[in-house]
């Protein structure tokens, strides 16, 4: 019988949440454990990877504690970068060796600038490879550091823990590290932590931009359902119902939260990031459930995973994830905005459609004019022709859309807000409402929101507008005409 640990040192209600979520048992009644611990007997059936989970104030010396437990008998080695090791991984360090546990010694990458690419990965995976298989890596970082100690851990053979230092985003216990590889940001799979202990108190001295990326993680769970909701009527993706729970929660509590802001209520900023990391870990459980980030990325992440490859290919500093994903969030939300007008079931002409459909070899020319515009299309072209529906398919799914779409439509309408209350909400959290303050100007948004159809290996709501021929004019009127979100 397998033991899965939860543990959250002041608000042990979220205990309770998480487990309803997952087990769908709202009776339960959990058992404390000292030290406000908490045993789930045979909890998380439906989650493969992270068996222990600890969230608390000032716990980072539970380190070691937590370790033994989890990995008995093994060693320890820490993988940081040069921001993150004197602010955790010393510390890390020293809770491991004073619970006994021997340390080799660690990998620290250079912070300033850090991509998590496959060559960088690689010089983890060299030294991963020298050692034996009871040496488990402890990914003491934000989202960088835990993907390149995820997928090198998985190719070594071995599990690994995590201690992360921001609350910058849910890929912390994801199925999956997002790597960069042959300049193309890619999702390899891997399974996610097997262990998890974030200490809030540093957390919540993180940088402000990477508590603002978590922020405007969660708030993609909107878009990203939305694309979720499109693939599942449409027969693509279909809606796993554990995992739509799981990753739409931490959504939803921040909504709850930013209106008792709005309402003027004080801010308990240690609660606020609680909850943030509540909800980020949720998201990225949901990722373990359907081995995908499906549940958690759409096109919003589409746009801002080409903007950052733009920035890494023409070797540009890094721009803080939260900033770019900022500005993607309103154009998804927009451009769903500008769906949600329409009467597809009354106005959509699916003969039409198919009939200005481009031949395969039109949309190749029509996809390398668009790649070009933005440098990609060396990088793209092979997942751009991979991308391309025949004429045939294309009937099949237009005629799907028009018959249901008084349903979808309602569907779409409860998960998506105006993007001008979105707008207010990015306000609030000092995240860019401009694509200047992106360090992007209103056309690149424009040519590269033309290229998520050709780009994204996933249906969304770029891929419906674009089957449907309103794409070219919508965006015109958003980038070209109005330059604005919203009138």
């Amino acid at each position: 019988m397998q033991n899965y640990e939860f543990s959250l040192e002041f608000n042990p209600d979220i205990i309770q949440h998480i487990y309803s979520l997952i087990k769908e048992d709202p009776a339960y009644t959990p058992r404390f454990f000292r030290s406000g611990m908490l045993q789930m007997e045979q909890a998380l059936q439906s989650i493969n990877d992270t068996r222990a989970m600890r969230i608390g104030f000032g716990i980072i010396d539970q380190v070691g504690e937590l370790f033994m437990k989890q990995f008995p008998h093994a060693r320890a080695i820490v993988v940081a970068d040069t921001n993150t090791y004197p602010i955790a991984g010393k510390s890390v360090e020293e809770s491991l060796m004073k619970a006994g546990i021997v340390v080799e010694e660690h990998v620290i990458y250079e912070g300033k600038n850090l991509h998590a690419n496959f060559d960088t990965m690689g010089i983890l995976l060299d030294r991963l490879k020298q050692l034996p298989l009871e040496v488990i890596p402890i990914a003491v970082g934000a989202g960088t550091v835990n993907d390149l100690t995820k997928l090198a851990s998985h190719l070594a053979g071995r599990h690994y823990m995590v201690v992360p230092t921001a609350a910058s985003n849910g890929g912390y216990t994801a199925y999956g590290a997002a790597i960069r590889m042959n300049g193309i940001k890619q999702t390899f799979p891997c399974p996610g932590p097997q262990a998890v202990l974030a200490d809030t108190e540093i957390i919540i001295n993180a940088p402000t931009e990477l508590n603002q990326s978590g922020y405007a993680d969660l708030l993609a769970k909107m878009t990203a359902g939305a694309d979720w909701i499109l693939a599942d009527w449409m027969g693509i993706d279909h809606i796993n119902e554990k995992a739509w729970k799981m990753s739409q929660s931490g959504f939803h509590e921040t909504m709850l939260s930013v209106e008792r802001i709005m309402a003027g209520e004080p801010i308990d900023e240690r609660k606020n990031i609680e909850k943030m990391m509540e909800g980020l870990l949720l998201s990225g459980l949901s990722m373990q459930v359907v081995k995908s980030d499906l549940p958690a990325s759409g096109a919003e992440h589409q746009l801002t995973g080409i903007w950052e490859m733009e920035r890494a290919v023409n070797g540009k500093d890094k721009m803080p994830h939260g900033k770019l994903l900022s500005i993607a969030l309103l154009t998804v939300t927009a451009i769903y905005n500008k769906l949600l007008t329409c009467s597809l079931e009354e106005v959509l002409d699916v003969d039409q459609c198919v009939k200005e459909w481009p031949s395969l070899e039109a949309y190749e020319r029509q996809a390398h004019e668009a790649l070009s515009k933005v440098g990609l299309q060396k990088l793209g072209m092979q997942v751009a022709v991979s991308n391309y529906v025949t004429p045939e398919r294309l009937s099949i799914e237009l005629q799907q859309l028009k018959e249901y779409w008084p349903e979808v439509k309602d569907r779409l309408n409860q998960q998506i807000m105006p993007v001008r209350q979105l707008y207010d909400i990015l306000k609030l959290g000092a995240l860019p409402t401009k694509p200047i303050e992106a360090g992007i100007t209103w056309e690149h948004v424009y040519q590269t929101v033309m290229c998520v159809p050709y780009l994204s290996k996933r249906f969304n709501v770029l891929s419906l507008v674009a089957r449907t021929g309103y794409l070219n004019s919508w965006l015109d009127d958003l980038f070209k005409k109005t330059k604005k979100w919203f009138d």
